[in-house]
């Protein structure tokens, strides 16, 4: 029984033998396995709780920027559309990925996976350039917020599709907020010249790149300086602008100076006379809310006649500097409600000028202010005081000698009064 007991664990042993394995080393074997298996289920719980809690440090809200968009199931062109989404609506953005542009495998698409707000909570993916983050969002607000005391200097219209951005930068797609169609309105508040970027295009794209797509220039072909003046400039312009929430939930942003026409209102636009107007507001309209701007009006297509302040700036071939000054002179328009005519009320001399311009007061007690640079280079606060004949229009110097001018440097006339203009309080 021995005997036998023996030549069995023998044949077993020399099957082993046969396949390489001793009988020692499989009983290593199966303990190492056993070590690896609860080695696994001991981290797997620690593993899947890591990756829920990465999940959900990523995830926020986003709000739709676009007209209407689609929740899909997956990236693919031939995915499946689950739920259309409008503009202002709030979903959950729970991943994103970069994908392969199906039209230029050399760029890449972000997507965004998200969940809707809707009864079914359906989730899906949606293209980034649809959705503005929340982060995103709070410093388009922070923007807007540091200029709430800013009244709006001018307005404006898009000629192409063109990109809102954080910053007036075009070296990165990073900064776009989303893209704005073709003849969006909004007002300016200011604006800036940077240095231009080597290589750059003139204008933006009317399709505009997604976040974090790279950029690329245009096929172009050379030009000479005569025949291409923009080769020439060394500095790009840049509006700071404030959008309705129809057009935008970003309140403020950046466009590129190329893609947009300055909407000057037909009751002053045949009065430029070889400059540029670059920021006007009315005198006779209630100025107790500065921010309101034209409150919903189409200020380019307002066609009620009045009186208003342009700030000019002459035209030049000359490339243009980063630090020059914003308008050279001041204009103030009368009118004439008995003739129905305009009048020029006041025209400065040329000087440094900088925006912002503001409007204080009511009635006939406004006045306007703007900042100047004075022959030492010094930047004070010019204050204009506006005075009326009997009649309640603006005074015109030329016409009227009983009456006091705005911001005049003389005094005619031998009238008692006060000059209210730039370092001038004079009384007679």
């Amino acid at each position: 029984m021995i005997s036998g007991d023996r030549r069995y664990r023998e044949s077993i042993e020399q099957q082993l033998m046969n396949h390489h394995v001793s009988f020692p080393a499989r009983s290593r074997l199966e303990e190492m396995k056993r070590a690896s298996l609860f080695a696994t289920a001991a981290l797997l719980p620690v593993l899947l709780l890591g990756a829920c809690s990465t999940l959900a440090s990523r995830s926020n809200t986003g709000v739709v920027v676009t007209r209407s968009a689609q929740i899909r199931s997956s990236t693919a062109v031939v995915a499946a559309d689950l739920l259309e989404v409008n503009r202002g609506d709030v979903v959950d953005i729970l991943d994103s990925a970069d994908i392969p542009d199906p039209s230029d495998n050399s760029r890449k698409e972000r997507w965004y996976r998200v969940r809707a707000r809707d009864e079914e909570k359906i989730e899906g993916w949606i293209e980034a350039r649809n959705i503005m983050p929340d982060k995103v969002l709070e410093n388009a607000r922070k923007l807007a917020e540091e200029d709430k005391g800013t009244p709006p200097q001018a307005t404006g219209q898009l000629h192409a599709g063109s990109n809102l951005r954080l910053t007036p930068d075009r070296s990165s797609n990073e900064n776009i907020m989303m893209r704005l169609d073709s003849g969006s309105s909004f007002e300016i508040i200011g604006w800036k010249r940077v240095p231009k970027l080597k290589g750059a295009d003139s204008t933006e794209s009317d399709t505009a790149p997604k976040p974090g797509s790279a950029t690329t220039g245009g096929n172009k072909g050379p030009q000479s300086d005569e025949e291409n003046p923009e080769e020439q400039e060394t500095t790009e312009l840049w509006y700071k602008v404030r959008l309705s929430p129809t057009i935008s939930p970003a309140p403020e942003g950046w466009i590129y100076g190329k893609q947009v026409e300055l909407m000057v209102p037909s009751d002053i636009i045949y009065y430029r006379t070889g400059r540029e107007f670059v920021a006007w507001r009315r005198l006779d309209d209630d100025s107790s809310d500065e921010t309101s701007g034209s409150k919903g009006k189409d200020v380019a297509k307002e066609s009620r006649p009045g009186s208003w302040v342009i700030l000019e700036r002459s035209s030049s071939k000359e490339p243009h500097k980063p630090d020059e000054p914003d308008f050279d002179r001041i204009y103030v328009l009368g009118y004439e409600k008995h003739d129905q005519d305009h009048y020029t009320a006041y025209r400065s001399p040329d000087l440094e000028g900088y925006l912002p311009l503001r409007i204080e007061g009511r009635g006939a007690e406004k006045t306007f202010s703007v900042r100047i640079k004075d022959e030492s280079g010094k930047m004070t606060e010019a204050k204009y005081g506006l005075y009326r004949d009997d009649r309640g229009g603006i005074c015109d110097a030329r016409f009227d000698a009983h009456c006091l001018w705005i911001g005049q440097r003389e005094f005619r006339g031998g009238v008692s009064g006060r000059i209210v203009g730039p370092h001038l309080d004079y009384r007679s």
